[in-house]
């Protein structure tokens, strides 16, 4: 990740500034399809505003502006969130080199909980080449670790709009996959239980096969809760016109909490808001859990509900409208004690022209079983090797082998055991499996000076799983990896945008956010291997191998 990690002391401090006290806010629960206040079961309704401002997110590593690290902003704010009856603010980009303790003690007190999403600009997954990999989840990782002992964290989003339409689907077998990590990963820390869950967008192509995607399945993958990005109502509109009507009743039988993770179209300004008595009214709280308005600070794209000037706060029309129509609901509420959740799941959408990703998720990121097999192999790529010339290399060894140990397919559900891996060790992968079918001549561990021998070692903690995914690397490992004190269980089958705001008027995720990179495999047999030239290219081998990730935190094995 391209964040500066914390300090030990740092992370033991957010650690204990973040620990519950009884001045905390209750923690939210999830219930069927709805959220509850964990300490009297009272229906919770998510009254929200998105709260960071665009450029936050044209800029990327530890340059994110991140509004949560901003104690002076956050607290000239609060009380306009609070003349909104906001409780709840969405971040969409976290820099966990900063300390956030004094902005969510702020937010705690004023009853405002964080639903804060895990990826960054260029942490995320590229709805275009689609990758699960150890860099990505360890950025993940440390989102959760900088929030996790907020109580007033409400949740995590996993992904934002990664698929937008029919064409990427297959990226969304990625962002499940992240889901069940990073909710076993809060279990794994003891950390209490803390929802994760996806946003959106509203294609209609995909929006009722995506929702269900997400909601289907056994416990452990689906999501926690499901937000859309909706931006159908604009201007005098009603339930029926605005298409609300429509949506209801394609997200009824939904089994988890669903609501709008962004809302409020300008189309016609200044926005009157009106949809928010239809959200929160008899028609749709059955379904809806409430919404997120988009959004606070005013920007070129005209979404704001104030304008800043320094430390000076303007509010604007839209302020107004809004502030009245949600400050006048009055939704029913429901109760856990009688509260019946629905037992009814909703069936995985079959593949076809409008829906390809499996129901097959990628392999859990395992740092430990790429070590081990790096290690393992003789034929590797040589340090001085820069990353951006790798391609060619990938591009002839891959039109010489199979090359499936690394690669990862999200519409047929196959996955190489190694696909979460770096690139470099990817390629020494593949080098290596070059090396060995040709039988281990060093002539064959050259490639015009980009690979080397070294004496390859299998510590006693990788053989079985080692021995367990092949030398093809295209078995599943279901066994652990312990070097030292540091332990990585490989799960999930082998062998088998995005960070940013939502494409309505706003930056958009996924690939504007995060490298593309494709190119089709060579087919072109080179007579010897050490006659490849490498050039200048970007890391890839087919539309498979994801550079998203430039850089990043790897995973400790102390």
């Amino acid at each position: 990740m391209l964040f500066k990690s914390l300090s030990t002391l740092a992370t033991a401090a957010a650690f204990l500034a973040g620990v519950a006290t009884a001045d905390d806010v209750p923690a939210i629960e999830v219930v069927g399809n709805k959220f509850f206040y964990s300490n009297n079961g009272s229906q919770f309704y998510i009254k929200g505003v998105a709260y960071q401002a665009d450029t936050a997110n044209e800029t990327s590593g530890s340059t994110i502006n991140d509004p949560l690290a901003d104690y002076d902003s956050c607290s000239r704010d609060i009380p306009y969130l609070k003349k909104l009856d906001t409780n709840v603010i969405r971040v969409y980009a976290i820099n966990t080199s900063l300390d956030h303790t004094k902005c969510m003690e702020a937010l705690n007190d004023a009853d405002i909980y964080v639903i804060a999403d895990l990826s960054a600009p260029e942490t995320s997954i590229n709805r275009l080449s689609p990758s699960w990999t150890v860099d990505l989840f360890n950025s993940y990782k440390e989102v959760v670790d900088s929030f996790a002992n907020y109580t007033n964290v409400l949740g995590f989003f996993a992904g934002n709009e990664v698929t937008n339409n029919y064409t990427n689907t297959d990226a969304s077998a990625f962002v499940k996959a992240a889901i069940r990590d990073t909710r076993d990963y809060i279990s794994e820390k003891n950390y209490r239980s803390i929802p994760v869950g996806y946003s959106s967008n509203d294609d209609e192509d995909t929006r009722v096969k995506m929702a269900d995607y997400f909601a289907c399945g056994d416990d452990d993958v689906k999501a926690d809760f499901y937000g859309i990005n909706m931006y159908e109502w604009c201007g005098k509109s009603d339930f029926k016109t605005s298409g609300y009507a429509d949506r209801t009743a394609e997200f009824k039988n939904l089994s988890i909490p669903v609501f709008f993770s962004e809302y409020g179209c300008n189309e016609v300004t200044p926005r009157l808001f009106t949809e928010v008595q239809a959200l929160y009214g008899s028609n749709m709280t059955d379904v809806w859990s409430g919404g997120i308005v988009y959004m606070y600070f005013e920007e070129t794209n005209n979404y704001g509900l104030v304008s800043i000037d320094g430390d000076d706060v303007k509010t604007l029309d839209d302020f107004n409208n809004y502030s009245s129509e949600i400050n006048s609901i009055s939704p029913t509420s429901a109760n856990t004690k009688s509260y019946s959740a629905t037992t009814s799941d909703v069936a995985c959408p079959a593949t076809g022209k409008y829906w390809s990703a499996a129901t097959s998720l990628p392999p859990t990121p395992n740092g430990g079983l790429c070590s081990c097999m790096n290690a393992a192999s003789s034929c590797v790529v040589s340090d001085d090797v820069d990353s951006d010339d790798y391609q060619d290399l990938f591009n002839y060894v891959c039109g010489e082998i199979d090359c499936s140990g690394i690669t990862a397919n999200g519409t047929s559900g196959e996955y190489g055991a190694y696909s979460f891996c770096t690139p470099k060790e990817q390629l020494s992968f593949v080098l290596n499996l070059y090396y060995e079918s040709k039988g281990g001549s060093k002539a064959n561990c050259d490639f015009s000076s980009s690979a080397t021998l070294q004496t390859a070692s299998t510590q006693s903690s990788c053989a079985s799983v080692l021995s367990e995914i092949g030398s093809m690397g295209t078995n599943s490992a279901s066994g652990s990896v312990n070097l030292g004190s540091g332990t990585e269980t490989s799960t999930g089958s082998a062998s088998s945008g995005a960070s940013g705001k939502s494409s309505s008027g706003k930056s958009s995720s996924g690939s504007s956010t995060s490298s593309s990179s494709s190119a089709s495999s060579s087919s072109t047999k080179k007579s010897a291997a050490n006659n490849v030239k490498v050039n200048l290219a970007q890391v890839v081998f087919t539309s498979v191998i994801s550079l998203s990730i430039a850089a990043g935190v790897g995973f400790a094995l102390a």
